[in-house]
């Protein structure tokens, strides 16, 4: 098949979604299939360009067998809910030129990864004009999340905005997302559940594994044998509220042996920092590269998982599969009922929000129970292996991609007519 991606994220970034996109498109390209990708250069979690990457610039690279076309795209120097509006829409118009100008390479489908919700309309049009089937790809709800987190306040706008979304989702033939509550979501803004598929993230259970003995990065960061680690690592975000582990930190900052890890980068790492400034039981790492993503998860006593309670339903944390992977427990900030919870509590412990005397006393529990913790992490590493196989998932991804292409198209097909005819006019 030919296979037209179109999305704001991919590799080289190391984490999201677009860690998740380039594996996926490599997968499709290793297996036979023509594959193409239109994105924007790397610039996530730190929110600035890659280097050898250009702002303003279009840039076509082939990366494992895959044409990448990358698209113009502002980065905000502060983020507002209008800077991201103008960011997004800045590689929603740039990448339509691109979508448009792939038409002619006659994809057989076009799958729009979101966010950004703003490529939706480029990705319909382009389908259309080549008459190929288009699927969404839900990682995350952003206008849902951006209402309920309060980066954009005017309800007027949600409505509208609310509108907008059903009459656009609408046009897809098929919509898949990661977990089961973000897919009877779809059927709350009124999806067909035949016209839904779940396609969850997943892990390389092969490359991320526990490890046991000697780590290169205890020394590397300064760690003593004998502390106890609880490690966030990822996007440093609103909707993460790391806020907690700073609370906790300050509270347990007489425990001398346990120790806070903050690995990553993200709008709000600076303001932490500010807000850990004093405290000699936290510590921050730059993000680590791919080749080191099995140490650092393994380095962990215990995984911590902030999540800010209004997107506990809108999101699901990409970076909990390789935690599961690595065998170490997890601790999420979750209400019982969410999909978080759901997922991590037969493989972790749940602290609800705002609990900060819980996940204080949870964290020195589980300092003094290492048979606890290690029970713990085997129950995730048999998830892992048992409900989070790349292979796996991948594989049924793509043979409902193969039933999707074998349908006929309804709407499009008048609209194919229509751009034959001016195309044969302009010959």
């Amino acid at each position: 098949m030919k296979i037209l991606i179109y999305g704001l994220n991919y590799i080289p970034e190391l984490t999201g979604i677009g860690k998740y996109t380039g594996e996926f498109a490599e997968w499709l390209a290793k297996r036979g299939h023509n594959v193409r990708v239109v994105t924007a250069p790397p610039y996530y979690p730190k929110w600035k360009i890659g280097k050898d990457y250009s702002t303003f610039r279009y840039r076509k690279e082939v990366l494992n067998g895959v044409d990448v076309f990358r698209c113009p795209l502002w980065i905000p120097g502060k983020l507002t809910g209008l800077s991201r509006i103008v960011h997004l829409l800045s590689f929603g118009l740039s990448s339509l030129f691109v979508i448009i100008y792939s038409v002619s390479w006659r994809p057989h489908v076009v799958v729009n990864i979101v966010p950004a919700f703003f490529t939706t309309l480029a990705a319909l049009l382009g389908s259309a004009l080549c008459n190929a089937k288009v699927w969404l790809h839900i990682q995350d709800y952003e206008i849902d999340a951006a209402f309920n987190l309060g980066i954009l306040r005017v309800s007027r706008l949600r409505k509208v905005a609310k509108c907008i979304e059903s009459i656009i989702l609408k046009k897809f033939d098929c919509i898949s997302t990661i977990s089961p509550k973000m897919l009877r979501k779809l059927s709350q803004k009124g999806i067909d559940t035949e016209e839904t598929f779940l396609f969850p993230n997943w892990v390389d259970t092969k490359q991320i594994y526990p490890l046991s003995g000697y780590n290169f990065l205890r020394d590397e960061f300064g760690l003593k044998k004998d502390d106890f680690i609880a490690l966030y690592s990822g996007n440093m975000g609103e909707k993460q509220g790391l806020e907690i582990i700073v609370d906790v930190a300050r509270k347990l900052e007489s425990k001398k042996h346990i120790k806070f890890l903050i690995c990553g980068d993200g709008p709000v790492r600076s303001r932490l920092i500010v807000l850990t400034s004093g405290l000699t039981n936290v510590k921050f790492i730059p993000l680590q590269p791919k080749g080191n993503l099995n140490s650092l998860l393994s380095l962990a006593d215990i995984h911590l998982l902030p999540q800010r309670f209004e997107v506990t339903d809108l999101v699901m944390p990409s970076k909990l599969t390789g935690i599961f992977a690595s065998g170490k427990p997890v601790v999420a900030i979750a209400y019982p009922e969410t999909e978080v919870a759901l997922v991590v509590k037969e493989n972790g412990i749940i602290v609800r929000p705002g609990d900060i005397a819980g996940l204080e006393n949870i964290i020195i529990w589980l300092a003094e129970h290492p048979m606890e913790r290690e029970r713990i992490g085997k129950a995730g590493r048999i998830y892992a292996v048992d409900r989070l196989d790349k292979d796996s998932i991948l594989t049924q991804f793509e043979k409902k991609l193969y039933a999707l292409v074998k349908k006929e198209n309804t709407w499009k097909d008048d609209i194919m007519v229509q751009y034959t005819r001016l195309h044969d006019v302009a010959q």
